[in-house]
């Protein structure tokens, strides 16, 4: 066992959950969607980055990709939540973008975590 795989698909996955437990909900209800979850969402998905950093293959370079794509919506979420307010005065036009952009990583994450099981049913032992 590779400790190693272990540790960085780890983190992939628990990007992606992290991601899809914010994401989960009515877009439109700023109740169901937690910002505490949605910067746990954002460091794990950094952390998976930097763990990506060490592969220097061509699958390697699309993992960065997803997860720098990942990083980026998750932040810009992040960043109009914090410019547009508290959960009480929130727009739900605004809040559905930010949830909106939080799928947008989600897909990511999700592109992530499959070529990341394809690289590995395809490596040999």
């Amino acid at each position: 066992m590779n400790l190693d795989k272990v540790v960085a698909g780890f983190f992939i996955i628990l990007a992606m959950t992290l991601n899809f437990g914010f994401w989960y909900g009515d877009a439109l209800d700023v109740n169901m969607h937690s910002k505490y979850e949605l910067f746990a969402a954002i460091v794990v998905n950094l952390i998976a980055t930097i763990l990506k950093l060490g592969d220097k293959t061509q699958i390697g370079s699309v993992l960065i990709a997803t997860s720098l794509v990942a990083n980026l919506q998750l932040i810009l979420a992040a960043s109009i939540w914090t410019v547009y307010g508290t959960e009480q005065s929130i727009d739900p036009h605004i809040f559905g973008m930010i949830v909106s952009l939080s799928g947008g990583a989600l897909l990511a994450n999700i592109t992530s975590v499959i070529l990341y099981i394809g690289d590995t049913l395809k490596s040999k032992r």
